[in-house]
Order: structure tokens, then sequence, then C-alpha cells
């Protein structure tokens, strides 16, 4: 597919926003990849040249139409599909509802949100693994890597499912911590959809805070306006900035 055939499918899935395409070198080995290199598309941002620059690239997951993303090129690794991303001073509110976090919202070159639906699609592709980043107010980054992600069905609630812990530090999201219970294996809840563990709506309890994987009711947030939560490193609160990476793993 051409050049200006990709920025056309970017002006159609972004409506009368046009952004720029990032051309990079594709490498396409894996048999997903195949197929949908027969598309034009590659299904992740793992798949492009190692060489290939951070930025905006359109990918199309297996069952998927074709999905502006950022591609992360410079964290360790390369290849990352960045399906979140959020900082302390955002527009965006985030309390909303099921539908908009089902199909996402936001500017990929900004604050957003990929879609749980097609972070479902993504995840079935094959094993994925995870990094979630925040940094604090100084500047310090701190992450929790998963060596399993997924996303499973709406038809499920569309629960997380994570692997080995991996990060630095305490593992709060699939160990259980008894302010907050965990996030392993819990069911996506928004403001319009409670299926968190709590007798109310933790979507609905914390100021500013919007759908997440919710147990009793968090042990770590990211997705909020003015409130991304990670004990320890932000106990106010107050991250400046967090990001939610993927890329398949090699664990069977």
């Amino acid at each position: 597919m051409t050049v200006m055939g990709l920025q056309a499918v970017t002006a159609l899935l972004r409506g009368n926003i046009v952004l720029p395409i990032v051309v990079g070198t594709l490498l396409c080995m894996s048999p997903v990849c195949a197929a949908s290199y027969q598309t034009g598309f590659l299904p992740d941002c793992s798949h492009l040249h190692t060489s290939s620059r951070s930025g905006v690239y359109v990918i199309q997951p297996a069952g998927s139409p074709p999905r502006v993303v950022w591609c992360d090129m410079d964290t360790e690794g390369k290849g990352w599909t960045v399906v979140q991303r959020n900082t302390y001073t955002t527009e965006i509110t985030w309390k909303e509802s099921w539908t908009t976090y089902k199909y996402g919202f936001g500017n990929v070159q900004g604050d957003h949100w990929m879609g749980t639906e097609y972070l479902h699609l993504l995840t079935q592709q094959g094993t994925y693994k995870v990094r979630f980043v925040v940094r604090n107010k100084a500047n310090v980054t701190h992450y929790a890597e998963y060596d399993i992600f997924s996303v499973e069905s709406e038809a499920s609630g569309y629960p997380l499912r994570l692997g080995r812990f991996l990060g630095m530090g305490v593992d709060y999201l699939t160990a259980y911590h008894s302010y907050g219970g965990t996030h392993d294996n819990m069911k996506f809840s928004t403001t319009d959809k409670d299926q968190d563990q709590y007798s109310g709506n933790c979507a609905n309890y914390y100021s500013g805070a919007g759908g997440w994987w919710y147990d009793n009711c968090r042990n770590v947030l990211l997705n909020g306006k003015s409130y991304i939560y990670w004990p320890e490193i932000c106990p106010s609160a107050d991250c400046s900035s967090s990001l939610i990476l993927v890329k398949p793993t090699d664990v069977c």
C-alpha cells in the first residue's frame, strides 16, 4: 500500500484529522503478520524494522479494522504498541461510557485509550506481554512488566489476564492487597457498567477516575483526569504520566 493509501485510511479512521504517518521499513515473519501484510498493514508494532522511528502507524490486528496507533521504538526491546497514554493535566475526562471505552478515544499522538475491543482482538493474535509505566512529579520512571497479557471478550466482561511479574518493586496488579484486592482476572468497569467486587461502582468512587479493571477498588489506577495512582510512587494519585505498552512475548 502506498503512503497516500495509508494517509487516506488514517483520514477515515480519525475523521477530519489526518495524522502524519511515519513510514518505516516493515519486517514480516510470522503467519499472522503475513496474513495482515496482504492487506498492507501489520498486526502490531513489533513487526516494524528495528531501525524504524517511534511515531504514528496503521496496524490491523486479526479480526479488526485498520487502527491508527503510536508505535514506541525507543523503549527497551522496541516494537511496543501503545494502548494507553495519560498525563496528569489531560483534557480527557476518562469518565466515558462502556461503548466509548470499547471503541477507544483520544488522540494517539497524546492521551488516549486504544479501546477494550481492540485490546481484546490485539491480544488474541498470539501471546503478548505488557509494561505498565508511570512517571512521578520528580520525573522518576517506574514500571511493572508481566510476561503474559490478554483481555478477553466483551461477552465475558473484558477481564484482564496477567502472567508472571517482571517489573520493579512490588507487584500491585496480580498480588492481593487488603486495601484494593487485585486487578488480575477482574472484569472491566465503567461509570455505566459496574462489574467490580465493591458494593458500589469503583469507576464513580474516585474523583476523576474512569474505566478500569477494578476489584475492591484499586491498587493501581491509570485512567483518570488529575488522578494517576501507583502506591509508593504516587500515593497522592499525582503521577505526571502513564503508559501501557504491549508486544508479543516468547512465553508459550
